[in-house]
């Protein structure tokens, strides 16, 4: 089976790269505006990917395969190691956050010449994210607030907290500031563009994590932090994951990039985050196109809102995709006539959920797709400041690290990317489906309307970089 499996995975993949450099007139998103001709129509294209999608799920579906394979340890990291990795990276991390803040307020307003620009939007927020998908979140010991905030305990003698925080509110704060932070300023405002914006941001993003935490506790930065709930989240699709002893050793294993998802989330508004992790990076996408910039200038005309309207268009289609979302869920779970769906159903923040358990084991196989999206539509973004930071701060030029990547190949790579998300997305969720209901053929039948929904994400994010950029 396992050789055969090889095959079948080697088929698909060199399917999916032969159409990545594939037909239509596209255009790629950040590495250049020129448009070049592909040799065969994106309808093509839009067909051999979604297809690519659902021969994935109908090959789990025949084959039965329902068991995801174990880590492999790859070795550990000694207690005083990964202290000491901890406490260096944090501390010049920490450096690079006042940093940013202080040129940002006192250097040249100039985007490109700014160490806040260049290092908080691209390297930080972005650059973040995408290591979070290779060797999981490192936010816990990188974060600034929660350096300060054990700093501010040990000089009072006890852990800072007001009062008690409330279950109520669940991660809800951090679901509202993930769409102010990274939906509405980076993606639909110029504040990312002016340096002494990008430091206010920065150090209102500071005060609100540090003075939460002092009211609440140290649980303010699990439930409330948008950074630290996205990246935790992408960890869950690294392959290389890190497990910490009582001791303080590090053991490093390797494990299936869908192996992560299989876990439910731990409440509604996680969920929720999950979704919106898959629709602001579409959505982001979406804003360089000239479709969007029509709907724009329409919907301004006929409401007479004014630049808010990008605002209104950015929550009301993510309303759209989060109730798109509970309708296929609630499907799915129709079709399993699945006997624990009323029950209770453990999740990762040690407690149980009741009733909406099916959303919350199915909203982390959308992480894959926000994953890989988020990698093909960033990662030029993220090399290049990378790039242009080492410049600003060791004063040596830097070449342009994709300054020898055709437009086809990168497009082509931009195709490779998302079709392979969505191929693991496919696979977290058969499992999911396959571990919640008492039968392979109701688990069959409760993966159908995902695939759908899956099938409807690839042609939608294949679409948006096809389409032609507009600055």
């Amino acid at each position: 089976m396992g050789s055969r499996r090889a095959r079948w995975l080697r088929a698909v993949l060199t399917g999916v790269m032969l159409l990545a450099v594939g037909p239509g007139v596209v255009s790629a998103h950040t590495v250049s505006t020129t448009r070049f001709d592909a040799p065969l129509p994106l309808s093509l294209l839009f067909l051999g990917a979604g297809g690519t999608v659902a021969l994935t799920a109908l090959w789990l579906a025949v084959t039965g395969r329902s068991t995801a394979a174990e880590p492999r340890h790859l070795g550990t990291i000694s207690a005083r190691t990964a202290r000491w990795l901890r406490v260096g990276g944090g501390a010049a991390f920490g450096a690079g956050v006042v940093a940013a803040i202080a040129v940002g307020v006192a250097g040249r307003q100039i985007a490109a010449e700014n160490i806040a620009t260049v290092f908080v939007w691209p390297v930080w927020f972005r650059g973040l994210a995408l290591l979070a998908l290779v060797v999981g979140s490192l936010w816990p010991a990188l974060s600034p607030w929660r350096a300060v905030y054990r700093g501010l305990c040990r000089l009072e003698g006890e852990q800072l907290a007001l009062r008690e925080y409330p279950d109520r509110l669940g991660a809800w704060p951090a679901v509202g500031g993930f769409l102010v932070l990274l939906g509405v300023i980076e993606n639909l405002t110029v504040l990312p563009r002016s340096p002494t914006l990008t430091a206010v941001v920065v150090a209102g993003y500071a005060l609100a994590m540090l003075g939460g935490a002092i009211c609440f506790g140290p649980v303010w930065f699990d439930r409330a932090d948008p950074l630290g709930t996205l990246y935790r989240l992408f960890g869950r699709v690294a392959s290389v994951h890190t497990e910490r002893r009582p001791d303080g050793t590090l053991d490093v294993s390797l494990r299936s990039p869908w192996r992560g998802c299989l876990r439910p989330v731990s409440g509604t508004a996680v969920a929720v985050f999950a979704v919106a992790a898959v629709y602001t990076v579409s959505f982001d996408g979406f804003t360089n196109t000239r479709s969007y910039r029509e709907l724009l200038f329409g919907v301004r005309d006929a409401l007479g809102t004014g630049p808010p309207t990008s605002v209104l268009l950015y929550l009301v289609g993510l309303l759209g995709f989060v109730a798109a979302f509970v309708a296929v869920v609630r499907l799915v779970e129709t079709l399993g006539s699945a006997s624990r769906s009323s029950e209770a159903v453990a999740v990762d923040g040690g407690g149980v959920s009741r009733g909406n358990g099916a959303i919350l084991a199915f909203a982390p196989t959308l992480l894959p797709i926000a994953a890989a999206y988020d990698v093909a539509h960033n990662y030029p973004y993220v090399l290049s400041n990378a790039a242009r930071l080492v410049e600003l701060v060791g004063g040596v030029a830097v070449p342009e690290p994709l300054g020898w990547l055709p437009l086809p190949a990168f497009w082509g790579s931009q195709v490779l990317l998302i079709v392979v998300g969505h191929m693991i997305a496919a696979v977290a969720a058969h499992h999911v489906a396959a571990a919640r209901y008492e039968s392979l053929s109701a688990a069959r039948r409760g993966h159908l309307p995902l695939v759908v929904l899956m099938i409807g994400y690839t042609v939608l994010s294949l679409w948006i970089i096809s389409q032609p950029v507009v600055r």
